[in-house]
């Protein structure tokens, strides 16, 4: 798995959030805690997603058909959506759900002991994962601020993995909080409260996650310096007198898909115009491996414009 996609962070996520869901229903068993068992749901849901965005990896792999020709690279956009929709309606709907009868029905929380013990626990290892998934989005972030990246990033997976995780910590932090004050006050209202503010958090990562995947989904171009550059690199090719206008689409996370109308010389010969887009074909691909797909249309320059790029 590249280092792009984050295989190594799903993984890790997977595995941290299969064994904290476990102890999270271990310490709601003892303690009956609204927060441990909207803790213990948001991890269940977590590792749901970590599949999803697996089997979307997989499916993203098939080849080229007739009916798809080019391929299946989005599929890897539509599982990180489901991911979002998943995350609003089975985390956030079930702890805001259950926050609010907690509130109106407390409980005293029997055997706190459990769930701070969990908690901890919890927070290790979803520090472990945030960690693992920080090392890897370093690798391909640059000098990109964290919330850039997240907003910029082609790859999907990365950003829902280092947002799951951010959530979880904080979730596990507001958990605590609920606890603990339902513990010192004996009213275990504050339980319900953490609940609540729990259920919020999941629901403003989930409609980050949904309008940042929506847009890789309907289809989502270069940023305007990609295109400058690309813009750049063909018009270095003798051949190409100017680049008319240019539109750009990721048809997959790793896979740019490039269309440019070209001005050529009108007294070009058809063998030296067939050599100038190879030539500018092979430039675009030295200097943007991405970009797979490739369609330029030579015309007669007429009105002396900048390109336009799409917006």
């Amino acid at each position: 798995m590249s280092a792009e996609g984050g295989g190594k962070a799903i993984i890790a996520a997977l595995g941290a959030n299969l064994g904290i869901a476990v102890s999270k229903f271990v310490a709601f068993a003892f303690t009956g805690s609204s927060s441990m068992l909207a803790e213990g749901i948001h991890s269940i849901a977590d590792s749901g997603n970590q599949v999803l965005l697996l089997v979307g990896r997989k499916r993203s792999e098939r080849e080229r058909t007739a009916r798809h020709p080019f391929g299946y690279g989005r599929e890897r956009f539509f599982y990180a959506f489901i991911v979002a929709v998943v995350l609003f309606t089975v985390g956030a709907a079930f702890s805001l759900y259950e926050g609010v009868h907690k509130i109106q029905h407390p409980e005293k929380v029997d055997s706190p002991i459990w769930a701070f013990a969990v908690l901890i626990f919890a927070i290790v290892l979803e520090g472990f994962s945030f960690r693992t998934a920080i090392g890897e989005a370093n690798q391909t972030r640059g000098t990109r601020s964290w919330v850039d990246y997240i907003r910029r990033a082609k790859a999907p997976e990365l950003p829902v993995v280092l947002l799951e995780d951010a959530a979880a910590l904080i979730g596990l932090v507001l958990a605590l909080a609920g606890i603990g004050l339902a513990v010192v006050t004996g009213n275990g209202v504050w339980d319900g409260v953490g609940t609540i503010a729990i259920g919020l958090l999941l629901a403003a990562v989930a409609t980050v996650l949904s309008i940042e995947t929506k847009s890789l989904l309907i289809g989502e171009g270069a940023d305007a310096e990609t295109q400058a550059k690309i813009v750049e690199t063909l018009e270095s090719v003798p051949e190409v007198d100017r680049v008319i206008h240019i539109r750009t689409e990721y048809v997959g996370p790793e896979e740019l898909l490039i269309a440019a109308k070209i001005a050529v010389h009108h007294d070009e010969t058809a063998a030296g115009l067939a050599r100038g887009i190879d030539a500018a074909e092979e430039k675009v691909r030295a200097r943007f491996p991405e970009a797979h797909l490739i369609y330029l249309e030579p015309d007669i320059d007429r009105s002396g414009s900048r390109p336009t790029p799409a917006t």
